[in-house]
């Protein structure tokens, strides 16, 4: 990552920034760029507006770390009664789950259970559940609990793994041969260099290893990116295979590059568009900042007035 997005990073993580940036008017307009909004009706108004534009969604209720059983047990009610409003509302049910907001730090069994609901429910109503990686503190539990819930439902789960965490390739040589759905990013989260790769040509490059295993060799992976470099790579490796749309989707963050989503959809491939709404917005605002330089600089120059 970046030395930008670093200070970005490290800035937002002060109290007294933490709170201007939640109370500015000025900030509230770029939320609303990356945020689809609070609650989930804003959440499925903005997927029928996709769906209209043949764009596929997938949502995401924010929030992670929770700090008590009882907000993981809410959390549950809230990402079975998300799958359940999309179906009723003929939309995809299709959603993305962080593992701490459903009890991670508190109880790896706990956690299991309450994933299993939700894949229950998402069995039921012909749905779809990615697991998000989040921080490489929590990467191997996990993988864990993914391989352990994938052998019940190989069809209504998925993984997302970071092209810059340098045990990336292992890990997925081993989901290709179980035969589990991907989603592949190259990461957004300040990693040491112990375990992730520093340097942004190298974690491109590692991406590009990836992507071909995972278009040769996956499950209908998801190529999530926004880098020109990236997507062109994809294009042509699916091009000089012969790969048909129905191999692969592209996903992309609500918000960023909608033009690029367009494009890429009249094109003839798939696109998907994470789609995050809910009241916790803060930690996924700052690290969409992190990503872009120019969006970092708005930031660090609105910070210091």
């Amino acid at each position: 990552m970046a030395m930008l997005g670093q200070a970005v990073l490290a800035i937002s993580k002060n109290r007294m920034v933490t709170r201007i940036v939640k109370q500015s008017s000025l900030f509230r307009g770029m939320v609303n760029r990356f945020v689809a909004g609070e609650d989930l009706e804003s959440a499925i108004v903005a997927t029928q507006n996709l769906a209209d534009q043949h764009l596929t969604a997938t949502l995401d209720q924010l929030g992670e770390d929770v700090r008590s059983i009882e907000e993981a047990t809410a959390a549950v009610s809230s990402y079975t009664t998300t799958l359940e409003r999309l179906a009723s509302a003929g939309l995809e049910p299709n959603i993305s789950v962080k593992l701490t907001m459903l009890g991670l730090d508190l109880s790896e069994t706990v956690t299991v259970q309450n994933l299993e609901t939700i894949l229950a429910t998402a069995r039921q109503v012909s749905g779809f559940v990615r697991i998000d990686m989040e921080g490489s503190a929590h990467t191997a539990a996990t993988l864990r609990i993914f391989e352990r819930l994938h052998d019940q439902y190989p069809e209504h789960v998925g993984i997302v793994i970071q092209s810059y965490l340098k045990r990336s390739l292992a890990d997925i040589t081993r989901i290709i041969d179980r035969g589990a759905r991907v989603r592949l990013v190259k990461g957004a989260y300040a990693e040491p260099e112990s375990v992730a790769y520093q340097n942004m040509s190298e974690v491109r490059r590692q991406f590009l290893v990836m992507m071909r295993m995972l278009l040769d060799a996956g499950h209908y992976p998801a190529i999530a990116t926004h880098d020109p470099e990236l997507i062109e790579a994809t294009l042509a490796h699916a091009g000089a295979k012969g790969y048909g749309a129905d191999k692969f989707e592209f996903q992309m963050l609500y918000g960023v590059r909608r033009d690029e989503q367009l494009r890429i959809a009249a094109a003839g491939h798939r696109m998907r568009v994470y789609v995050p709404f809910g009241t916790e917005w803060y930690p996924y605002f700052t690290r969409r900042i992190a990503e872009r330089p120019a969006n970092a600089l708005f930031v660090l120059r609105n910070l210091r007035r």
